[in-house]
C-alpha cells in the first residue's frame, strides 16, 4: 500500500516537476501533512527536486507552539529545512477564509516553484458541497484544482518545461538589469513581483483512508488540531453528521464528487477562454474598456467583467457586488464617479476603462524627496521607480539645475508650468485631464522641482520651457516607471 501511494505520486510530480525545482511543503502537522512529507522525501533523491518545508503558525490555538514545536523536530531528523512563519488573521465573518488568506500570502513569499498541500479526495468531495451550500459559481464549484499556477488551472499533461517562461523576473523596461537588482533590494515587494509558487496538491485522487493506512504502516507520528472536531465549522459538520449518512447510500461518493469537480473545472475553463476571446483587443496596460461590456447580453458580459478581474488579481466577490459593479460601469453617467469596493481593491471607471486600483496608505502630509544626482530614485509611497537618465539635448538642462535645490515631491495645489513652449503656462490640474491621468492617480504622481519651481510631471511628460535643454546641452531624462502590481 506504501508503495502504491508513493508510485501515484511520484506520477502525478513527473507531469509537473522537473530536476531542480524547489518544492516546499505546506506542514501543518497533521497526518495529511506528515504523509505528504514522507513521501516527498523519498522521492526527491530520484526525482531531483529540492524539498523544503513551511508551517504557517496562525496563533489561535492555544496548542500552537506546540505544533510548531513538532513540526521543527520532524523536519530535524530528517534533515529537511523548514521554515516557520507566524502570521495574523484578521478577525471577520469566517475565520476559516482569514486563516486561509493569511496562510497563503505566506506562501506567495517563497522563493519556490511549488508549494505542496496535503488535501485528499475527502477534502474535494466537502469543498464541493460547501461551494454548493455557499451558492458558487461554477469556478467555485470547480473546488480544488491538482495544479494551479499564475496561469491559472493547469491539467496534468502540461509539463513543467512550459512554466519555464511565466519564472522569468517581470522587470519593468528600460531598467538596467544591474539597477534592477539593487532596486529590488531596496523594495523588493514592490519593484518586480517574483512569480507565485505554483500550488500542488500530489493527494488529491487519494482517500483519507489509505492515507491514514500509510501513516500507521509507516508508524508515522502527526498532531491532531482539536476545530477538526468542532460542530461549530460547517466542515467539520458535513464530515462527521452528513457525509456518514451519504456513504450508506452512495459508498463511492468521494470519487463521484470529484469527478463532478473536474467537469465544473472543464467548464469554468471554456468560460475563461470565451472571457479572453471577448476581452481580446480592449486590454490595454490592466484596464478593460467598458465598450467592450456593452456589446454582450448580461450574462456574457458577466462573465467578461469575472475574466478581467481574476486577471488583475482580484479575489471574485459575490453575485450581487459583481451585479453591481456591472450595472454602475455600464449605466453610470458619462462623467459620474464610479467606484464599487471589491475587498483590498477597487474597481474604477475613468475615460471609458475600467481601472482595478489597490488600496494604499495616506501620504505624508509633505511627501519631499531631495534629489542628489541620483540616477534611479525608488519612491514606494509613490508606487515606482523615477529614471533620471544623462543625455544631450533633450530633457531637463542640468545647467539650470546646478548650485539649487531639486527635489521629487506630489501636486498639493495650485502648481503651474509650461511644458509646450507655444502655449502659456497653465495650471498642472488641467494638464492633467488633457493628459487624461485619472484622478486617484493624480496625488501620487512624481513632479520635480527646482527651488520650488515645478520642472517636470509624470503623466504630462514634457519639461517646462525655462527649464528645457537646448541644443547639445547635457540634459537629465526623466522616466517614471510604476511598479509591477501583486
Amino acid at each position: 500500500m506504501t508503495s502504491d501511494l508513493v508510485s501515484r505520486v511520484a506520477e502525478t510530480l513527473g507531469n509537473f516537476v522537473s530536476a531542480g525545482d524547489r518544492l516546499v511543503v505546506g506542514l501543518s502537522g497533521g497526518v495529511d501533512s506528515v504523509v505528504l512529507l514522507d513521501v516527498l522525501a523519498r522521492l526527491a533523491r530520484r526525482g531531483r527536486f529540492e524539498l523544503s518545508a513551511i508551517h504557517v503558525n496562525h496563533q489561535l490555538s492555544p496548542n500552537a507552539p506546540r505544533w510548531a514545536a513538532f513540526c521543527r523536530k520532524l523536519c530535524r531528523t530528517r534533515g529537511i529545512s523548514l521554515r516557520v512563519a507566524k502570521v495574523t488573521v484578521a478577525r471577520g465573518d469566517s475565520v476559516e477564509a482569514a486563516a486561509r488568506a493569511a496562510r497563503y500570502e505566506a506562501f506567495r513569499k517563497l522563493r519556490a516553484d511549488y508549494i505542496a498541500l496535503a488535501h485528499n479526495q475527502d477534502d474535494q468531495a466537502e469543498t464541493l458541497l460547501l461551494q454548493l451550500l455557499r451558492g458558487a459559481g461554477v469556478k467555485g464549484l470547480a473546488a480544488m484544482p491538482l495544479l494551479k499556477d499564475e496561469r491559472g488551472t493547469r491539467e496534468p499533461f502540461v509539463r513543467a518545461s512550459e512554466r519555464e517562461g511565466a519564472k522569468a523576473e517581470c522587470r519593468p523596461p528600460d531598467l538596467p538589469t544591474s539597477r534592477f537588482h539593487e532596486l529590488r533590494g531596496l523594495c523588493p515587494s514592490l519593484i518586480t513581483r517574483q512569480p507565485s509558487p505554483a500550488i500542488l496538491r500530489p493527494l488529491l485522487d487519494v482517500p483519507r483512508s489509505e492515507i491514514e493506512h500509510y501513516a500507521r504502516q509507516r508508524k508515522l507520528e502527526w498532531v491532531e488540531d482539536e476545530t477538526n472536531t468542532d460542530p461549530y465549522f460547517l466542515r467539520n459538520f458535513l464530515r462527521r453528521d452528513v457525509l456518514p449518512v451519504i456513504a450508506t447510500r452512495y459508498p463511492a461518493y468521494r470519487a463521484t464528487l470529484a469527478r463532478s469537480a473536474r467537469n465544473l473545472a472543464d467548464a469554468a475553463q471554456l468560460l475563461d477562454e470565451l472571457g479572453a476571446t471577448d476581452a481580446a483587443g480592449c486590454l490595454e496596460n490592466g484596464t478593460l474598456a467598458v465598450a467592450a461590456l456593452r456589446r454582450f447580453a448580461p450574462a456574457r458580459a458577466r462573465n467578461l467583467l469575472r475574466y478581467f478581474l481574476s486577471m488583475q488579481g482580484v479575489t471574485m466577490p459575490g453575485a450581487d457586488r459583481l451585479d453591481e459593479a456591472l450595472r454602475q460601469a455600464v449605466t453610470a453617467k458619462q462623467d459620474a464617479r464610479v467606484l464599487v469596493e471589491l475587498g483590498g481593491a477597487r474597481l474604477r471607471r475613468f475615460a471609458g476603462r475600467l481601472h482595478v486600483v489597490r488600496e494604499t496608505g495616506p501620504l505624508p502630509a509633505s511627501y519631499v524627496k531631495p534629489w542628489r544626482g541620483e540616477r534611479e530614485v525608488a519612491l514606494p509611497g509613490l508606487g515606482g521607480v523615477l529614471m533620471l537618465a544623462r543625455g544631450r539635448g533633450a530633457g531637463i538642462s542640468l545647467a539650470r539645475l546646478r548650485g539649487r535645490r531639486v527635489t521629487i515631491g506630489v501636486r498639493r495645489g495650485g502648481e503651474r508650468y509650461q511644458p509646450d513652449c507655444g502655449r502659456p503656462r497653465r495650471s498642472l490640474k488641467n494638464l492633467f485631464q488633457e493628459a487624461q491621468v485619472p484622478p486617484w492617480q493624480r496625488e501620487r504622481t512624481p513632479l520635480i522641482f527646482c527651488d520650488g519651481e515645478l520642472v517636470w510631471a509624470a503623466g504630462v511628460g514634457g519639461v517646462d520651457c525655462a527649464y528645457r535643454a537646448v541644443g547639445d546641452e547635457p540634459a537629465l531624462r526623466p522616466v517614471w516607471q510604476p511598479f509591477a502590481e501583486g
